[in-house]
């Protein structure tokens, strides 16, 4: 994981653990893209988009904002995404249904022929609609070239 012995969970506490994962996320997901790694790519950024919705969900001043259904589970991806458009969060333009089938490809199979410009341009847009994006790579912690 892209965020392992680059941050103390504890020190930070759930909700900049959440953000701080985002964005390590971001920037490790990138750069596999960059190198050929597409499938570990696309996974590193569905986690990216993971995190940060948890730690939009997770802040108080932003959850008091969510429209949130009786019996709706906010730990479910698919969910918080629903919540999240219905909350006027996100504009909804991002094809989730369609990314989590991709990543569900992605965990089985290699994609070495993966056109992935479009999607990365789809969740940097998400990931600035959450306010986790822009940001300077250059204030987190450096990766480690150890990492896959």
């Amino acid at each position: 994981m892209p965020h392992f012995g680059l941050m103390d969970e504890e020190a930070l506490g759930p909700e900049k653990a959440a953000f701080q994962r985002a964005r390590l996320h971001i920037r490790a997901g990138r750069r596999r893209l960059r190198q050929g790694k597409i499938s570990a790519g696309i996974l590193t950024l569905y986690d990216a988009v993971v995190f940060g919705m948890e730690w939009y969900a997770a802040v108080s001043d932003h959850r008091a904002k969510l429209t949130v259904s009786p019996g709706e589970d906010l730990r479910q991806d698919k969910i918080l995404y629903t919540v999240l458009v219905r909350s006027g969060v996100l504009d909804g333009q991002f094809d989730y249904p369609a990314f989590d089938n991709l990543v569900e490809y992605a965990s089985n199979n290699e994609m070495p022929d993966f056109d992935y410009r479009e999607l990365l341009t789809s969740i940097e847009a998400i990931m600035t609609q959450l306010e986790i994006m822009p940001f300077d790579e250059n204030e987190l912690p450096p990766e480690d070239p150890a990492t896959y």
